[in-house]
C-alpha cells in the first residue's frame, strides 16, 4: 500500500514538473509530493495501528485458550492421580 501512494506521488510530481513554468512548478511538485507523502505515512500508521490491535487481540484470545487448556490438563491429571491412589490402596 505504502509502494502505491509512493508512487503515486512520484507521477504527481513528474508531471506537475513537466510543465513549461520549471521554477514554480518545482515548488509545486514538492508541495504535492510532500502532501502525498505526509497522507501516505498517515494511511499506512492507521493500517499499522489496526493490524497491532488485531495482534493484540489474537494474543489474548490464545494466552486465555492456553491457560483453558492447562487448568483442564491439571484437572485431569488430579483426577488420575487420585485414582492411582485408590487403586494402590486396594
Amino acid at each position: 500500500m505504502k509502494k502505491v501512494f509512493l508512487s503515486l506521488a512520484v507521477i504527481a510530481a513528474l508531471t506537475v514538473v513537466s510543465c513549461k513554468n520549471a521554477a514554480e512548478s518545482t515548488e509545486a511538485a514538492a508541495d504535492s509530493a510532500a502532501t502525498a507523502v505526509d497522507s501516505a505515512a498517515t494511511e499506512t500508521a492507521a493500517e499499522v495501528d489496526s493490524a497491532a490491535t488485531t495482534v493484540d487481540s489474537a494474543a489474548t484470545k490464545a494466552g486465555e485458550a492456553v491457560k483453558d487448556a492447562a487448568a483442564g490438563a491439571a484437572e485431569k491429571v488430579e483426577g488420575a492421580a487420585k485414582e492411582v491412589k485408590e487403586a494402590a490402596k486396594k
